[in-house]
């Protein structure tokens, strides 16, 4: 695996990257911008899901609204994340909190694959309160989605 890492960031794009001044700081900046979309809007529907904010909003009309801005958002934040990544491969592979925040976006990704699969089919025409396991989902997803930004934000402070 380390050749690979290695191979990575010897690409001319991980190396334009990594030694230009202004390049890094402006794809770390898109990346942050993207990840605030994607956790913003996440959050609008986690907070429905909990009861805490519009509830005067169907669930599925709420989702419908906001998840194709999520789904745009978060491929935009995975295409800048990769390109932070290929400039220091080797540093952030070895890095407690990027490993963790893999492993919270592989989570925040099981949560909403089980929610969409047992309890969100049958949210669609809910206007008023939310079942048990739909706070659960949203709550749990809220949570996840805040160790993310939190992991991702430690990643800075402790790569060598």
């Amino acid at each position: 695996m380390d050749g690979v890492l290695k191979w990575l960031e010897a690409t001319a794009l991980a190396t334009e990257i990594r030694e230009n001044e202004f390049l890094f700081p402006w794809v770390e900046a898109l990346h942050v911008l993207a990840i605030t979309l994607v956790v913003g809007s996440i959050a609008i529907l986690d907070l429905r899901l909990i009861g805490f904010a519009s509830l005067d909003r169907p669930v599925g009309r709420l989702a419908r609204d906001i998840l194709p801005c999520t789904w745009i958002a978060f491929a935009f934040a995975a295409l800048t994340g990769t390109l932070l990544f290929s400039a220091k491969a080797t540093d952030y592979a070895g890095n407690f909190f990027f490993r963790g925040k893999l492993v919270l976006l592989a989570l925040a990704a099981l949560n909403m694959v089980v929610f969409h699969a047992f309890t969100g089919r049958n949210m669609q025409h809910l206007s008023v309160g939310s079942p048990a396991a739909a706070r659960i989902a949203g709550g749990l997803s809220l949570t996840i989605w805040v160790a993310v930004v939190a992991f991702g934000r430690w990643i800075g402070f402790t790569l060598h």
